[in-house]
Protein backbone atom coordinates (compact mmCIF):
# COMPACT_ATOMS: atom_id res chain seq x y z
CA UNK A 1 0.00 0.00 0.00
CA UNK A 2 2.79 2.39 0.95
CA UNK A 3 4.69 1.57 -2.26
CA UNK A 4 1.61 2.27 -4.32
CA UNK A 5 1.08 5.63 -2.62
CA UNK A 6 4.74 6.50 -3.16
CA UNK A 7 4.52 5.65 -6.86
CA UNK A 8 1.29 7.63 -7.16
CA UNK A 9 2.88 10.59 -5.39
CA UNK A 10 5.87 10.50 -7.72
CA UNK A 11 3.61 10.31 -10.75
CA UNK A 12 1.47 13.22 -9.56
CA UNK A 13 4.55 15.27 -8.75
CA UNK A 14 5.96 14.57 -12.20
CA UNK A 15 2.69 15.54 -13.87
CA UNK A 16 2.49 18.77 -11.84
CA UNK A 17 6.07 19.61 -12.84
CA UNK A 18 5.25 18.97 -16.49
CA UNK A 19 2.07 21.05 -16.19
CA UNK A 20 3.94 23.97 -14.62
CA UNK A 21 6.57 23.78 -17.33
CA UNK A 22 3.81 23.77 -19.96
CA UNK A 23 2.15 26.82 -18.38
CA UNK A 24 5.44 28.70 -18.15
CA UNK A 25 6.32 27.83 -21.74
CA UNK A 26 2.85 28.80 -22.95
CA UNK A 27 2.99 32.11 -21.07
CA UNK A 28 6.45 32.86 -22.47
CA UNK A 29 5.22 31.98 -25.94
CA UNK A 30 2.33 34.44 -25.64
CA UNK A 31 4.73 37.14 -24.46
CA UNK A 32 6.98 36.49 -27.44
CA UNK A 33 4.02 36.79 -29.82
CA UNK A 34 3.08 40.15 -28.27
CA UNK A 35 6.64 41.39 -28.63
CA UNK A 36 6.69 40.23 -32.24
CA UNK A 37 3.51 42.21 -32.89
CA UNK A 38 5.15 45.29 -31.34
CA UNK A 39 8.20 44.91 -33.56
CA UNK A 40 6.07 44.57 -36.70
CA UNK A 41 3.90 47.54 -35.75
CA UNK A 42 6.90 49.78 -35.02
CA UNK A 43 8.61 48.81 -38.29
CA UNK A 44 5.46 49.62 -40.28
CA UNK A 45 5.12 52.96 -38.50
CA UNK A 46 8.74 53.98 -39.13
CA UNK A 47 8.66 52.95 -42.79
CA UNK A 48 5.39 54.81 -43.37
CA UNK A 49 6.57 57.96 -41.57
CA UNK A 50 8.56 60.75 -43.14
CA UNK A 51 9.64 62.63 -40.03
CA UNK A 52 11.87 65.08 -41.86
CA UNK A 53 9.90 65.82 -45.02
CA UNK A 54 9.68 69.54 -44.18
CA UNK A 55 13.34 69.86 -43.28
CA UNK A 56 15.91 71.60 -45.42
CA UNK A 57 18.27 68.83 -46.51
CA UNK A 58 21.18 71.17 -47.27
CA UNK A 59 24.26 70.38 -49.32
CA UNK A 60 27.77 69.00 -48.85
CA UNK A 61 29.27 71.71 -51.03
CA UNK A 62 32.91 70.76 -51.65
CA UNK A 63 33.06 68.35 -48.72
CA UNK A 64 32.95 64.57 -49.11
CA UNK A 65 31.63 61.99 -46.64
CA UNK A 66 34.22 59.59 -45.28
CA UNK A 67 33.13 55.97 -45.71
CA UNK A 68 32.21 54.80 -42.22
CA UNK A 69 30.64 51.78 -40.62
CA UNK A 70 26.81 51.67 -40.97
CA UNK A 71 26.64 51.41 -37.18
CA UNK A 72 28.91 54.40 -36.54
CA UNK A 73 27.32 57.16 -34.49
CA UNK A 74 29.26 60.03 -36.03
CA UNK A 75 29.81 61.24 -39.58
CA UNK A 76 33.14 62.52 -40.90
CA UNK A 77 33.41 65.07 -43.72
CA UNK A 78 36.60 66.17 -45.45
CA UNK A 79 37.63 68.92 -47.79
CA UNK A 80 41.03 69.64 -49.36
CA UNK A 81 41.74 73.00 -50.94
CA UNK A 82 43.97 73.57 -53.96
CA UNK A 83 46.46 75.21 -51.61
CA UNK A 84 46.81 71.91 -49.73
CA UNK A 85 44.89 73.10 -46.70
CA UNK A 86 42.68 70.39 -45.21
CA UNK A 87 39.44 70.65 -43.23
CA UNK A 88 37.94 67.67 -41.40
CA UNK A 89 34.58 67.64 -39.62
CA UNK A 90 33.28 65.06 -37.16
CA UNK A 91 29.63 65.40 -36.12
CA UNK A 92 27.45 63.36 -33.78
CA UNK A 93 23.92 63.73 -32.45
CA UNK A 94 23.54 65.10 -28.94
CA UNK A 95 20.89 64.38 -26.30
CA UNK A 96 17.16 64.89 -27.09
CA UNK A 97 15.94 68.45 -27.43
CA UNK A 98 12.50 68.83 -25.86
CA UNK A 99 11.76 72.25 -27.36
CA UNK A 100 8.41 72.13 -29.17
CA UNK A 101 7.82 72.83 -32.86
CA UNK A 102 11.22 71.51 -33.96
CA UNK A 103 11.59 69.08 -36.86
CA UNK A 104 14.71 67.42 -35.50
CA UNK A 105 14.57 65.96 -31.97
CA UNK A 106 18.29 66.40 -31.25
CA UNK A 107 21.02 69.00 -31.49
CA UNK A 108 24.47 67.95 -32.70
CA UNK A 109 28.08 68.29 -31.62
CA UNK A 110 30.58 69.20 -34.34
CA UNK A 111 34.38 69.23 -34.27
CA UNK A 112 36.21 71.08 -37.03
CA UNK A 113 39.95 70.59 -37.60
CA UNK A 114 41.90 72.83 -39.97
CA UNK A 115 45.44 71.92 -41.04
CA UNK A 116 47.72 74.07 -43.15
CA UNK A 117 50.13 72.39 -45.59
CA UNK A 118 53.70 71.82 -44.42
CA UNK A 119 52.75 72.60 -40.80
CA UNK A 120 52.62 69.97 -38.07
CA UNK A 121 49.99 71.68 -35.92
CA UNK A 122 46.29 72.15 -36.58
CA UNK A 123 43.46 74.23 -35.18
CA UNK A 124 40.36 72.58 -33.71
CA UNK A 125 36.95 74.15 -33.13
CA UNK A 126 34.27 72.52 -30.95
CA UNK A 127 30.79 73.60 -31.95
CA UNK A 128 27.13 73.15 -31.08
CA UNK A 129 24.78 72.75 -34.04
CA UNK A 130 21.14 73.55 -33.40
CA UNK A 131 17.91 73.99 -35.32
CA UNK A 132 16.75 77.44 -36.39
CA UNK A 133 13.16 77.59 -37.62
CA UNK A 134 13.78 80.42 -40.10
CA UNK A 135 16.86 79.01 -41.89
CA UNK A 136 17.07 75.38 -40.84
CA UNK A 137 20.11 75.36 -38.57
CA UNK A 138 23.04 77.32 -37.19
CA UNK A 139 26.15 76.68 -35.07
CA UNK A 140 28.05 78.28 -32.20
CA UNK A 141 31.69 77.76 -31.29
CA UNK A 142 32.34 76.97 -27.62
CA UNK A 143 36.02 75.95 -27.87
CA UNK A 144 38.90 76.89 -30.16
CA UNK A 145 42.50 75.76 -29.69
CA UNK A 146 45.52 74.52 -31.57
CA UNK A 147 47.09 71.08 -31.40
CA UNK A 148 50.84 70.75 -31.90
CA UNK A 149 50.33 67.70 -34.10
CA UNK A 150 47.45 65.72 -35.55
CA UNK A 151 48.32 62.84 -33.21
CA UNK A 152 48.72 64.85 -30.00
CA UNK A 153 45.45 64.97 -28.01
CA UNK A 154 46.70 64.99 -24.42
CA UNK A 155 44.50 67.01 -22.08
CA UNK A 156 47.57 68.19 -20.13
CA UNK A 157 48.83 70.31 -23.03
CA UNK A 158 47.96 74.00 -22.92
CA UNK A 159 45.51 74.76 -25.71
CA UNK A 160 45.07 78.48 -25.33
CA UNK A 161 42.54 80.66 -23.45
CA UNK A 162 38.92 79.67 -22.93
CA UNK A 163 36.86 80.64 -25.95
CA UNK A 164 34.25 82.46 -23.89
CA UNK A 165 36.97 84.77 -22.52
CA UNK A 166 37.92 86.01 -25.98
CA UNK A 167 36.76 89.34 -27.30
CA UNK A 168 33.28 89.15 -28.90
CA UNK A 169 34.60 90.43 -32.22
CA UNK A 170 37.30 87.75 -32.22
CA UNK A 171 34.69 85.07 -31.49
CA UNK A 172 32.60 86.33 -34.42
CA UNK A 173 35.71 86.39 -36.61
CA UNK A 174 36.39 82.71 -35.86
CA UNK A 175 32.85 81.82 -36.90
CA UNK A 176 33.19 83.82 -40.12
CA UNK A 177 36.46 81.96 -40.73
CA UNK A 178 34.66 78.60 -40.56
CA UNK A 179 31.85 79.87 -42.79
CA UNK A 180 34.48 80.91 -45.33
CA UNK A 181 35.78 77.31 -45.24
CA UNK A 182 32.34 76.11 -46.35
CA UNK A 183 30.82 75.42 -42.94
CA UNK A 184 27.64 77.41 -43.29
CA UNK A 185 23.90 76.92 -43.07
CA UNK A 186 23.72 74.57 -46.05
CA UNK A 187 26.32 72.23 -44.55
CA UNK A 188 24.84 72.21 -41.03
CA UNK A 189 21.41 71.53 -42.60
CA UNK A 190 22.98 68.57 -44.41
CA UNK A 191 24.53 67.27 -41.18
CA UNK A 192 21.25 67.52 -39.29
CA UNK A 193 19.30 65.73 -42.02
CA UNK A 194 22.00 63.09 -42.61
CA UNK A 195 22.52 62.22 -38.93
CA UNK A 196 18.81 61.97 -38.11
CA UNK A 197 17.99 59.95 -41.22
CA UNK A 198 20.82 57.53 -40.52
CA UNK A 199 19.71 57.18 -36.89
CA UNK A 200 16.22 56.29 -38.12
CA UNK A 201 17.65 53.74 -40.58
CA UNK A 202 19.78 52.18 -37.84
CA UNK A 203 16.71 51.99 -35.60
CA UNK A 204 14.66 50.26 -38.32
CA UNK A 205 17.51 47.79 -38.93
CA UNK A 206 17.60 47.03 -35.20
CA UNK A 207 13.84 46.44 -35.21
CA UNK A 208 14.14 44.11 -38.20
CA UNK A 209 16.85 42.09 -36.46
CA UNK A 210 14.63 41.79 -33.39
CA UNK A 211 11.69 40.71 -35.53
CA UNK A 212 13.84 38.12 -37.33
CA UNK A 213 15.04 36.69 -34.01
CA UNK A 214 11.48 36.21 -32.72
CA UNK A 215 10.33 34.76 -36.06
CA UNK A 216 13.19 32.25 -35.97
CA UNK A 217 12.34 31.33 -32.37
CA UNK A 218 8.67 30.88 -33.27
CA UNK A 219 9.58 28.67 -36.23
CA UNK A 220 11.88 26.57 -34.04
CA UNK A 221 9.16 26.06 -31.41
CA UNK A 222 6.61 25.13 -34.06
CA UNK A 223 8.94 22.61 -35.68
CA UNK A 224 9.79 21.15 -32.26
CA UNK A 225 6.10 20.83 -31.42
CA UNK A 226 5.34 19.13 -34.72
CA UNK A 227 8.22 16.71 -34.18
CA UNK A 228 7.01 15.68 -30.72
CA UNK A 229 3.41 15.35 -31.86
Amino acid sequence: MMCRRTELYRELKQRITHFRHFCDTHQKHLQDLELLKCFKSEIQFELASNHFQNAQSGSLGDFVVDPTSPNSKDVVLRRKFDSGEEVAISAILGPPNYVKDLIFPRDAFMKVCVKKPALSFMVQFDCDVYEETDKGSDFDIYNAYYLKSSTCFSTSIYRGPLFRTLDDELQDAFKEYLIAKGIGVSLTNFLFHYLHKREQEQYVNWLKKGEAAFVAKERSLRESSETHS
